[in-house]
């Protein structure tokens, strides 16, 4: 549609084009009623009438539509309406000036490290919002985050949105090529680890100025996604450190049991690192301690997801031969798994209750009693000893199958100890 013949859509004037897409033209508008400028999508009746894609763009609509009034975030775009009738189809929203975020993921025109950490976290916390409605994006890109200054960002466009909380059945084929997961790429069903995964890209792309993969053909691009391990952003621009490196790793791994499993995870590691805390040595390649994990018997009844899930969360300790692992009197506010070695646990620093070995757990008195208990006992180590060191908080805020895992295990403990205790008493 030519711009020179629109002067009005609706009740809306219009004050100039934006810009074009395939099958909508976007214009900056004025809304008389509420005094305010918007950004109006109108979607071209040509496309909606075409026989191949029309019922597509059809669904699309309605799907951005449906989410006029919901999605009130900070930085997500607001939809304000949305009409459709015999003349038209659009849809009218929030106008951001100040154009997309492509601009900043050009080598020649790269933020800071910092305002990277910044656009995509507010973008994790945006997209976390979403998917507490339940709504996943499917097509998250440099060109649908908005920018009005270098860190100030909406996120726009839901179109695509699988709207998780309706039946509607979900149209295959949507995204675009070189952000897509593995999943979208194998056509399997998406979830928030589709939208992660995008969004690894995106940081990967404004960390280097250049994708993680390149191809001549959808096909070829689809292999290296499913096949290929992508550099790391340091390799292609060396002031970016190892934390970074790990946190875009995540995001974008093959596997989603390696991938991070929720936004909370991943806007955590983003903060950390803003904050200039260390992230936990638990990197994605941990195939070693994932292994050993595998291997104690406190994570037997534990899948493979939640096993990286435990890795992510947990510390790894390395403790010397009758150093002092816990003190009796004091707060318990972690617990811990053997992973080898021996330690005492002692009354008073001299009765023996009791000698753990790997796979047993220490301190868990302060996952399952009151908070701020105190420690009933002193715990030493009778060798040199590795431990996984779990805060109680860190472990709260674990997914809700991880936490279930530990409670049964921790009660399988309980009867186990239990039963050997009657044992003892019967004499047996």
């Amino acid at each position: 549609m030519a711009e020179s013949i629109v002067n009005k859509i609706g009740k809306y004037e219009v004050v100039k084009k934006l810009g074009d897409g395939a099958t909508s033209t976007v214009f900056l508008a004025r809304d008389a009623f509420n005094t305010r400028e918007v950004a109006i999508k109108l979607v071209s009746q040509h496309a909606l009438k075409d026989e191949n894609r029309g019922q597509l763009l059809h669904h699309l609509f309605l799907t951005e539509a449906s989410l006029a009034g919901k999605l009130n975030h900070p930085h997500i775009v607001e939809i304000y309406d949305a009409v459709a009738d015999e003349d038209n189809a659009y849809i009218v929203m929030e106008y951001v000036p100040g154009g997309t975020l492509q601009r900043f993921t050009r080598g020649d025109n790269l933020l800071a490290l910092g305002d990277v950490i910044e656009v995509i976290y507010k973008c994790a916390r945006a997209l976390d919002f979403a998917s507490q409605l339940g709504v996943i994006h499917r097509d998250i890109k440099p060109a649908n985050i908005l920018v009005k200054d270098n860190t100030d960002i909406k996120v726009t466009d839901f179109g695509s949105a699988a709207l998780l909380m309706t039946e509607r059945t979900v149209v295959d084929g949507i995204g675009t090529p070189a952000y897509m997961s593995p999943e979208q790429h194998l056509s399997e069903p998406v979830n928030v680890q589709t939208d992660i995964y995008a969004l690894g890209v995106v940081m990967f792309q404004m960390l280097t100025g250049r994708l993680p993969f390149n191809a001549d053909n959808i096909a070829s691009l689809a292999h290296q996604v499913l096949n290929t391990d992508p550099p790391l952003p340091s390799q292609l621009r060396q002031e970016v450190p190892t934390e970074l490196d790990l946190v875009v790793s995540r995001a974008m791994a093959r596997d989603q049991a390696v991938r991070y499993m929720s936004w909370e995870q991943f806007a955590n590691d983003l903060a950390a690192i803003a904050a200039g805390v260390p992230l936990p040595k638990h990197g994605v390649l941990e195939t070693e301690k994932f292994n050993t994990l595998r291997s104690l018997s406190f994570f037997k009844s534990f899948g493979d997801v939640e096993l990286w899930e435990v890795l992510r969360f947990s510390e790894w300790v390395d403790i010397p031969k009758d150093a002092v692992i816990m003190n009796e009197g004091e707060p318990g506010d972690y617990f811990g798994i053997l992973v080898s070695g021996e330690a005492r646990v002692l009354r008073k620093r001299r009765l023996l209750l009791s000698l753990l070995k790997a796979g047993e757990c220490v301190g868990e008195m302060a996952y399952l009693g009151q908070a701020g208990s105190l420690r009933s006992a002193d715990v030493v180590a009778a060798t040199d000893v590795r431990m996984i060191k779990i805060g109680v908080k860190t472990l709260e805020r674990a997914s809700e199958l991880c936490r279930l895992h530990f409670d049964r295990t921790y009660l399988r403990i309980l009867v186990e100890r239990l039963a050997a205790a009657n044992s003892k008493l019967a004499g047996i």
